[in-house]
């Protein structure tokens, strides 16, 4: 085993701090959707994870102030969509407060149980939420897979440093 360098002192974990150490950590990139009395709603996640494959379920955090939560606290099912490299311009509308996240730029169906589905994506699931888990000012939605695709083409976006990347060869 190599010991490492010296990293310094540690510090009492503060939002500050915590922020700071997850701004280390390069994270995928996913646009969460639902649907709810006709309008449309979704936000940008880095907190996306496989949780099983049997059954196959996964989870994703999302804050309670966010806009898109009063949609997703009462959705039966979500969309979950990778995205691609070629994103970034989305991933920022679906992440920024207040945008026009359903408008004209943005390219999207309806997809199996009434989910919006957005066009030109890597990969996407249609998942029905099993559980809403209370995490401080966040909950962690647990959700079961029931339809999807997988075909899209492309590499995928990552986010590292307060901003999205893509991967280098």
């Amino acid at each position: 085993m190599t010991a490492s360098p010296e990293l310094g002192t540690p510090q009492t974990a503060t939002p500050e701090l915590f922020k700071s150490v997850f701004r280390q950590h390069a994270a995928g990139v996913a646009v969460i959707t639902a649907q709810r009395g006709g309008r449309p709603a979704g936000f940008t996640a880095t907190s996306l994870n496989s949780v099983a494959a049997e059954p196959p379920l996964i989870s994703f955090g999302i804050g309670t102030g966010s806009s898109s939560w009063p949609v997703i606290a009462e959705a039966e099912y979500v969309g979950v969509h990778i995205l691609g490299e070629h994103q970034r311009e989305l991933a920022a509308a679906f992440a920024r407060s207040g945008a026009d996240r359903f408008g004209p730029a943005t390219d999207w169906h309806p997809g199996p149980e009434g989910v919006p589905v957005l066009d030109g994506v890597l990969a996407y699931l249609v998942c029905r939420v099993v559980a809403r888990v209370p995490a401080g000012d966040h909950r962690i939605v647990l959700a079961r897979a029931v339809a999807g695709d997988p075909a899209g083409a492309g590499r995928p976006l990552l986010y590292h440093q307060g901003r999205f990347n893509a991967l280098r060869d």
